[in-house]
Formats: C-alpha cells, sequence, structure tokens
C-alpha cells in the first residue's frame, strides 16, 4: 500500500449517508438512502460548506447511496463543482481509493464511499494511532475527515471531522 503524496493537498473523506435496508430482490449496490440518510446528507453538506470545505473535484461511486449523497454536496457546493462517478469505489480495496486520490492533480478531492474502505484509507492516510483517538467508535455515516498534508512532517494530518 503507498500512501499518495501532494497533488492533492487537501483530501476528504465522506462517508455515504444512511442507507435503506434492501427489498426483496434488491441489489445492495441499489440501496437509496433513507429518510434519516437522506436528512444527514444534507445537513453533512451545509456543514462542510458553511466551513468553507469546497473540493475541486469530487468522486464518488456510482453506488445509489454515494450518489444520493454527492448530489446534497453538490447542491451544497454549487453548481460549478466537477463530479466524477467511480465504479471502482464500490467493493474497492483500500488501495484502490489511495490510487484514487493520487491520481488527481487538483489541488482538494473528495472521496464519497463506503465503509469498511473509507475508515481503512483513513488509516492509511493518519496511521493507526490517530485513527484510533480521533475515531474510537469508527467512522459513522454521513461524516466527513478532512485532511491536509503537512510538508514538513511528509504526512497526512486530520484537520477536522465533521459530523452530524
Amino acid at each position: 500500500m503507498t500512501v499518495p503524496l501532494p497533488p492533492p493537498n487537501r483530501v476528504y473523506l465522506l462517508r455515504h449517508a444512511e442507507a435503506a435496508g434492501a427489498e426483496p430482490g434488491q441489489r445492495d449496490f441499489d440501496r437509496p438512502l433513507n429518510e434519516k440518510g437522506f436528512g444527514d446528507a444534507e445537513i453533512i453538506a451545509d456543514k462542510a460548506a458553511d466551513k468553507g470545505y469546497r473540493p475541486d473535484l469530487l468522486i464518488s461511486s456510482t453506488a445509489l447511496r454515494c450518489r444520493d449523497t454527492a448530489d446534497a454536496v453538490y447542491r451544497a457546493m454549487g453548481l460549478t463543482l466537477e463530479v466524477r462517478y467511480v465504479d471502482a469505489l464500490y467493493n474497492a480495496t483500500v488501495d484502490n481509493y489511495l490510487e484514487i486520490i493520487d491520481a488527481q492533480d487538483e489541488a482538494a478531492v473528495m472521496l464519497v464511499g463506503h465503509n469498511p474502505t473509507m475508515e481503512q484509507a483513513l488509516e492509511a492516510l493518519i496511521g493507526r494511532e490517530a485513527m484510533a483517538g480521533a475515531l474510537p467508535g469508527g467512522f459513522p455515516t454521513a461524516c466527513l475527515a478532512v485532511l491536509d498534508f503537512d510538508a514538513s512532517a511528509t504526512a497526512w494530518r486530520l484537520t477536522d471531522f465533521v459530523v452530524v
């Protein structure tokens, strides 16, 4: 596993909001957000916008619950935000997430994805100890980790963790 170096200089990791349970015969991929999830997606997107957390590029899993979450961010950030939907983020490994981040030239990139991979990516970027200290209960749905690259330490650091 290779930890990405800048660019980007800032990475936003947003776990999709709470999804509805699968209906009989429904694929996991097609599960939408539930009522709480839709509300939480709007709240976290608005909080991020209010704090000035604006990515240059948003990359989202193509799973419906991630697209629903990404749509809330798009509305909160304004209609000029570039959004890309990437199939590889669904059922991805942590290496896939890190490779996708590393392949970007933009200064600030947001990934909208799934657990446990989102949590694993955060841990890979900031380290096990920092992860355990910041999120002892894990990475909740509809929460946003803001990471900045500390050039003096040549390492990523968790700048903020925005919760609903």
